[in-house]
């Protein structure tokens, strides 16, 4: 493993290493909290379809805000010092919404990690995964990987450092409208918007999430029926909520995502 730091072969390359102690199917590398912008840093899988990103956005869509596999709430006190441990669950452990978004749509039967709890009360997470066609980790798999799984920690961290050097400032996001949008692609504008009202409110959630991983889900809620195109009073009626309501979350949403009016809100979804 020491000599794939840095390279592309790494999160390919650890799974295979990793199989004569622990036969997952696939592996990610996250921080994920309350106090912390979510990051996948690294996954791959092995033997089965790589669905490893398909289950973080999953995961970003509503699950992670509530995730109780860690061991202790997000909303606890955060520790004075870092702290290392082992986390193991099965699929029928986990919460409903969790399990089922992110293990019962992918096949992901079990999880071990190591888990590193850090000062701010985030957590970075070293997770490998079993499917549903392989046998469970076995008393003695796990305590394999165990007494593998500080080197784990250390290599992910170290192969981060080397291959994710300190990203550019972004560009400044242009605030384009759907009509500029629209005559880019050299479309009408309903015709540039008609695909995400095709789509269902899993996907327009997640595409929302890719956007700004900080929208509530009441908030993702809202926007992603308005990109279907639902007016604030069939929005209302569908959530059972008030009209005012609607357009409180309506207004959070796009402060978060720095825009004012609903065609930039489809602007940034399609272009993003």
């Amino acid at each position: 493993m020491v000599h794939r730091l840095g390279g592309q072969g790494f999160a390919p390359g650890l799974l295979e290493d990793l199989e004569p102690v622990l036969p997952a199917a696939s592996w990610s590398v996250y921080r994920t909290g309350h106090r912390c912008k979510p990051t996948l840093f690294m996954s791959a899988s092995r033997g089965v379809p790589d669905t490893t990103q398909d289950c973080w956005w999953a995961y970003l869509s509503g699950p992670y805000r509530s995730d109780r596999t860690w061991g202790r709430s997000f909303d606890e006190v955060p520790l004075a010092a870092p702290e290392t441990r082992l986390c193991h669950v099965t699929a029928t452990e986990v919460e409903g919404e969790h399990r089922a978004r992110v293990y019962e749509a992918h096949g992901v039967a079990e999880r071990v990690s190591v888990v590193e709890y850090e000062s701010d009360g985030s957590v970075f997470a070293v997770n490998f995964y079993r499917h549903q066609h392989q046998r469970a980790f076995s008393d003695r798999q796990i305590s394999a990987f165990e007494s593998v799984a500080p080197v784990l920690l250390a290599l992910t961290r170290k192969h981060i450092d080397l291959s994710h050097p300190q990203a550019p400032a972004a560009a400044p996001w242009h605030e384009a409208t759907g009509a500029d949008l629209a005559q880019a692609l050299a479309l009408p504008v309903d015709a540039a918007l008609a695909p995400l009202a095709a789509d269902g409110l899993p996907v327009l959630r997640m595409r929302l999430v890719r956007l700004q991983a900080e929208l509530t889900d009441r908030e993702l809620d809202v926007c992603a029926r308005l990109l279907q195109g639902m007016t604030h009073e069939g929005i209302a009626t569908d959530l059972g909520l008030s009209v005012p309501t609607v357009k409180t979350y309506r207004n959070r949403a796009f402060a978060r995502l720095g825009i004012h009016f609903r065609n930039e809100l489809f602007a940034r979804v399609l272009g993003g």
